[in-house]
């Protein structure tokens, strides 16, 4: 009976060793449960921000309880006992602090590393002694209630972030499912939208390669690219011939007045089906400059820069009309509605001012017939600097001398220019940075919505 007795405690700890390493397999084979229960707070703990949530609080608070009055038994026993003794108190005065000090130094490790204070231990009682100097352990102590304060702020910045994570879990599930009926109700347009941009952003990349092959590219291939473009184009706007999207497009508002997602659509539609346009007239320009150099290379990046410059300008104004007609809304007032009209044609303008400056730096950098960087360099020049150029290492093809006075091949030059701005042996500034070239075929991807 004895033995049996005896066991049965191990049993029960193996038997509950074995069941809490049974849950904690549980709980790691499937954490997509506490996932799906509250998802931030499930990654803040995986990450290391909060401390992992416990499944047996009462559990953890009786431990906790039986550990703390345990430690109470304990002191209250050891107190108990040290107090049978009498306790006497000797104080030291400056002249025998010395004499006090010269004995610790004697005993060296005999004294208690963590306190200054003399103790004596006899048979009737103790006498300690209380130097003036202070004692390590307040110091210890004063760096533990530091520590202390510090961990307790980290605790309520944890607290914070763990109350605002419960915030936002219990209104994430409702803000999903207005997210997905707003989907619905608007999933026609949803997914033109992605498409249309799909095809914007692959456009451009096509747009960009082709004209980095310069002597290589093929018409064929070209005009190839040039009719998908246009079909493109050309379909999005049938199969919404009855949305008034093309109004804008001429500058006239849309007949009725249209919701504001609706208005947001038309826009985003117009500024997107332009700059496919554009790049469709680029792959023209491509065709004519196929064998460009030097000269011609030039002038086909100026051209690339104006064609984007432009765009850029016509596409600032397309928003207007459609949103003048959306303020315009007689429900709100006549006072009000041309007060806030008033107000978005001044913004209008004021933010159409670099446009505009932006455009005409363009048409004057088009017009120029000289080298902005430099000019053509002579022959004596050439046969000074060795006739070899830096870039391509071969015999220099229409020679240009930089402000630097180093000389180049005007084509490798005027293609280290569109991405560059210094010389590319000294790295003097050689190009002003005034205006930002799209001599690259490179087409500006962010939406005009304003």
């Amino acid at each position: 009976m004895e033995t049996s007795s005896g066991s049965s405690p191990d049993t029960h700890t193996n038997s509950s060793s074995s069941g809490s390493s049974n849950s904690r397999r549980y709980e790691l084979q499937f954490p997509l449960l506490s996932f799906i229960r509250a998802p931030i707070s499930t990654i803040l703990e995986h990450s290391g921000i909060l401390r992992p949530r416990s499944n047996n609080h009462e559990t953890e608070a009786l431990v906790s309880d039986s550990d703390a009055g345990r430690h109470l038994d304990d002191s209250g026993s050891a107190s108990s006992g040290g107090s049978h003794g009498e306790v006497s108190i000797r104080i030291i005065g400056a002249g025998e602090q010395s004499s006090h000090d010269e004995n610790d130094e004697d005993m060296g490790q005999t004294s208690s590393p963590t306190s200054d204070h003399h103790v004596r231990n006899g048979g009737d009682g103790s006498e300690v002694g209380v130097g003036e100097r202070a004692s390590p352990l307040a110091v210890e102590s004063g760096n533990g209630d530091v520590a202390n304060g510090d961990h307790r702020d980290s605790s309520y910045q944890r607290y914070d972030i763990q109350m605002l994570a419960r915030c936002i879990e219990q209104v994430l599930p409702f803000s999903l499912l207005l997210l997905v009926v707003f989907i619905r109700q608007h999933l026609q347009g949803f997914f033109v939208t992605i498409w249309i941009t799909a095809v914007l952003i692959k456009s451009n990349d096509i747009v960009r390669k082709q004209t980095a092959l310069k002597g290589e590219r093929k018409i064929s291939v070209l005009v190839g690219i040039f009719i998908v473009f246009m079909l493109h184009v050309i379909g999005v706007y049938w199969w919404y011939q009855n949305d008034d999207l093309l109004y804008p497009l001429f500058m006239f508002p849309p007949k009725a007045i249209p919701p504001f997602w609706h208005a947001i659509f038309i826009i985003l539609v117009n500024d997107t089906m332009v700059r496919q346009a554009s790049m469709a007239l680029k792959c023209m320009l491509l065709m004519y400059y196929k064998n460009g150099r030097g000269h011609n290379f030039c002038r086909q990046g100026q051209l690339l820069t104006l064609i984007e410059y432009t765009l850029l300008l016509y596409r600032a104004m397309i928003p207007a009309p459609v949103w003048c007609r959306f303020f315009l809304n007689k429900d709100y007032g006549s006072l009000f509605s041309s007060l806030i009209t008033g107000l978005y044609i001044t913004f209008k303008l004021t933010s159409g001012v670099d446009k505009v400056l932006s455009f005409v730096a363009a048409l004057k950098k088009l017009s120029r017939k000289e080298v902005h960087y430099g000019s053509y360099a002579t022959l004596e020049q050439v046969n000074a600097s060795g006739d070899l150029c830096a870039i391509c290492q071969e015999k220099m093809h229409a020679p240009i001398l930089l402000r630097c006075k180093h000389i180049f091949c005007e084509d490798c030059v005027s293609e280290w220019f569109e991405r560059e701005r210094t010389c590319p042996l000294c790295r003097a500034l050689v190009r002003p940075g005034d205006l930002r070239s799209f001599g690259d075929g490179s087409t500006s991807l962010f939406f005009q919505l304003t």
